[in-house]
């Protein structure tokens, strides 16, 4: 902004004002003045925030009046071409990638990672999902969680409703994803932050963002329920989701995302990737539990299996290749608390940050399929 110079005469000219020169000045000075006055009266009126936030508002419409008096704007001149490819527009997915390092950084003693797609399997354990699979590692017989997952949605979410539909958070908050855009990694790296940015608080936010733009009303949740203590992290998660159940009765989904670890004996990393539309996307596997009868106490499990299966369905339809199959287990993982609580890993370690966010991306555009379908 240019600095405001005192009104000056051209030189010769009389200090006295023709009479319409008058009229207009003692107009400008009465509008100001009923401006400044308006503001005066509102911010004596209202809370301390408010008033504040008006006080600033009136200040910048006396400027601006105020620059407007004194001169005409300026032109300002439209980007060259080069302006505008250097700075692109990134719209979709693209806006919440991150520059990766480039190879020149790789340190001489820098881990390696392999990449890996994994297929849906076969065998008597793993029973059809449409175009993905369930693989069962519990006693429930293959014809009964096949009957099972083929029932509908124990619930029914409203689309385009104020009422939170969908609660997404972090037991393990903390885990992140390498950085590097070649298949190394730092040495020392345990693959843990608490970088919202870069860790799974950031494909959360994908996720959520991408639910609520389908028309459904979803919550994100981003605390480091692992830090600074890893013990007790399913603890104080399961606090954080009976809050949120409490204040918000209308979440029928409760998705706990996290990022699996695969490693070989030797150190190497594994990462679990797809190629979807012409991008590399890390492999997501969903996590179902299932009662036990004695140490896991799931008494809705079949309604959560229910949904695995139709939102498993929904991405491997979409996006073949996208999905490693369900694991169906004794797991816990305060799945009891809803109808619809699951646990999805997006990728491991060993992706890098961009492959996670896209495959959030795909997860979620799959998820919304599922849900108003």
């Amino acid at each position: 902004m240019r600095s405001r110079e005192p009104w000056r005469l051209p030189a010769g000219q009389s200090r006295a004002l023709p009479f319409l020169q008058a009229v207009v000045l003692f107009t400008a000075l009465c509008i100001l003045a009923r401006s400044a006055a308006l503001v005066l009266a509102a911010f004596l009126a209202a809370p301390v925030p408010a008033a504040q936030t008006l006080l600033h508002l009136g200040q910048q419409a006396v400027e601006s009046r105020a620059a407007s008096a004194e001169s005409v704007p300026e032109a300002v001149p439209a980007p060259s071409p080069a302006q505008e490819a250097a700075a692109p527009v990134q719209t979709g997915v693209e806006q919440y990638f991150v520059a990766l390092q480039p190879d020149e950084a790789r340190p001489a003693d820098a881990g390696a990672v392999t990449e890996q797609q994994f297929g849906q399997g076969s065998g008597e354990k793993y029973i059809p999902c449409g175009a993905g699979s369930i693989k069962n590692n519990t006693r429930q017989t293959a014809a009964d969680i096949a009957a099972e997952a083929a029932q509908p949605l124990p619930f029914a979410i409203e689309k385009d409703s104020a009422a939170p539909q969908v609660l997404i958070m972090h037991t393990h908050a903390t885990e992140d994803y390498r950085l590097s855009a070649g298949l190394w990694f730092t040495p020392g790296d345990g693959a843990r932050s608490t970088d919202r940015s870069i860790n799974m608080c950031a494909v959360g936010r994908v996720m959520a963002d991408t639910l609520n733009a389908a028309g459904i009303c979803t919550l994100h949740d981003e605390t480091l329920n692992d830090y600074p203590s890893y013990t007790g992290s399913y603890a104080n998660s399961r606090a954080v989701v009976q809050q949120y159940l409490a204040q918000y009765p209308s979440i029928k989904v409760v998705l706990d995302v996290h990022r699996d670890a695969i490693e070989r004996e030797n150190g190497t990393r594994c990462a679990p990737v797809c190629s979807i539309d012409g991008r590399q996307a890390a492999q997501v596997m969903i996590i179902c539990g299932c009662d036990n009868g004695t140490s896991v106490q799931l008494p809705a499990w079949r309604q959560n299996l229910r949904f695995a299966a139709a939102w498993e369905r929904s991405m491997e339809a979409k996006y073949p290749g996208l999905t490693r199959p369900v694991l169906f287990s004794y797991r816990f993982y305060n799945q009891d608390l809803t109808t619809g609580s699951l646990l999805i890993e997006i990728g491991g370690h060993g992706n890098n940050l961009n492959e996670a966010l896209y495959a959030g991306y795909l997860a979620a555009q799959g998820l919304a399929e599922a849900l108003l379908s």
